[in-house]
């Protein structure tokens, strides 16, 4: 069976129709508070997203602000989040909704050590590398 992707309630076409206002009554107070207090950074991102749409651009959206919360839309929509060292892809979709583009691209990797180089005795490979 599919799964019905719905964000309190509403289905993605009908979160698409939300304004900003109507969006922050549906988002906890964090992210309300952020919506609230970082209007002009949303503002700059928003224009951004609107001249790509206008000139029918299709690829993905360069963004620095990890910060920045998603918007209802953005759904669909392609970025590129930078983590500190690259752009990474990330697509937006409707469960994603009232969470940060940071939290689904991230910034460290895990570290995997090699073995003990040549000539190393066997107790050494026990110590730290550095």
């Amino acid at each position: 069976m599919a799964e019905k992707v719905a964000f309190r309630g509403k289905v993605p076409s009908e979160l698409e129709k939300l304004t900003n206002e109507e969006y922050a009554k549906l988002i906890k107070s964090r992210q309300r508070r952020w919506l609230k207090r970082n209007s002009i950074q949303l503002r700059q991102l928003s224009e951004k997203i609107s001249r790509y749409k206008q000139k029918g651009i299709n690829k993905s959206i360069k963004v620095k602000s990890r910060s920045a919360l998603i918007m209802p839309s953005w759904i669909g929509m392609q970025f590129e989040v930078y983590n500190g060292k690259e752009y990474q892809k990330l697509e937006i979709t409707a469960a994603m909704l009232g969470h940060r583009l940071g939290e689904f691209v991230y910034s460290t990797k895990r570290v995997m050590h090699s073995a003990p180089g040549i000539k190393a005795t066997r107790g050494s490979k026990f110590l730290s590398q550095k």
